[in-house]
């Protein structure tokens, strides 16, 4: 079953998914970096950076198994998904910003995704372990990834009407198809409930630690309440299907699939929380400006609102 999933339902999935971002980007989408260059570098400082330390640190704390200390790192190094726009656009974030992140990370994630993978493969794996990164594996992988994006772009160039209608029933079908993705990596470890309990609480703290400094970093480097909430957003939903295509098809390993197959189920209600958390901030803060007059903050944030 494994097998059969790593081959072929997983591509597919994973296809499908980037398709479908594929159909809500533009060449214009990667110009935004020129309308918030600051912004952009310091969200994706954070993902490139502080996350891979946030994962290696969590990784020892917690004395993971060596498998599941490098799936929770390729995790880590996992750009945002699709789903980071959906939360954003549902708790007021800079969706724009959200969008041009989206689309830079998964470019990036061609050089940093292998370079953490091979440095947490050394540090957690013995040589005994035979496990390893396989270049034209990889290179298969991230053609699944670039690809579709590429044809669903072309689709939204060609035919934008088109496009818009499919982006609803897509992203329908994208969230099925992550359900089923989890559920089909879990099924295929024959320790899934041993591995999932010693995954589990490091995984969530994780998730709830990647929301808390891509909102937190940046509302200190004096970015808007709506970029703030953006960049939570796609620092702490991370791209979990891809993370099981580089684990069970690139290093071959239904083990290192666990962290990010339950952070595939943890993410969903921990984003949730985490929205409500931050418009209670914002609407505290609107509240005290009422009465002091905007800050510097709020006049930004009014600004980004569309």
């Amino acid at each position: 079953m494994e097998s059969s999933f790593a081959t072929v339902g997983l591509p597919f999935a994973l296809a499908v998914i980037m398709f479908g971002l594929g159909l809500s980007l533009s060449v214009a989408d990667f110009r935004g970096v020129a309308k918030n260059p600051r912004a952009v570098a310091i969200i994706l400082g954070c993902q490139i950076v502080v996350l891979p330390l946030l994962g290696f640190g969590l990784a020892v704390a917690f004395g993971l198994q060596p498998l599941l200390a490098v799936g929770l790192m390729t995790l880590a190094a996992a750009p945002g998904g699709t789903v980071a726009n959906l939360y954003s656009h549902l708790f007021h974030g800079d969706v724009a910003l959200n969008i041009t992140l989206t689309a830079l990370n998964s470019i990036l994630a061609l050089i940093t995704l292998p370079i953490v993978v091979n440095f947490s493969a050394a540090w957690f794996l013995d040589t005994a372990d035979g496990i390893g990164v396989q270049p034209a594996k990889m290179l298969q992988v991230f053609a699944l990834v670039l690809i579709p994006v590429a044809v669903g772009m072309l689709v939204r160039a060609r035919a934008r009407s088109f496009a818009d209608r499919a982006d609803r029933p897509v992203r329908i079908a994208s969230g099925v198809l992550i359900a089923v993705v989890v559920v089909g990596a879990l099924l295929g470890e024959d320790r899934a409930l041993e591995y999932a309990t010693e995954a589990g609480a490091v995984t969530a703290v994780f998730c709830a630690l990647s929301l808390t400094v891509g909102y937190v970093i940046p509302r200190l480097a004096g970015l808007s309440a709506a970029q703030c909430v953006a960049g939570g957003f796609e620092i702490g939903l991370h791209n979990a299907t891809l993370a099981l295509a580089v684990t069970l098809t690139v290093l071959d390993s239904s083990e290192m699939s666990v962290a990010p197959a339950v952070y595939g189920i943890v993410m969903f209600p921990l984003a949730v929380v985490f929205g409500v958390v931050v418009t209670r901030i914002g609407r505290m803060e609107t509240g005290r400006t009422k009465t002091t007059g905007p800050s510097v903050h709020e006049t930004e944030y009014r600004r980004d609102r569309p």
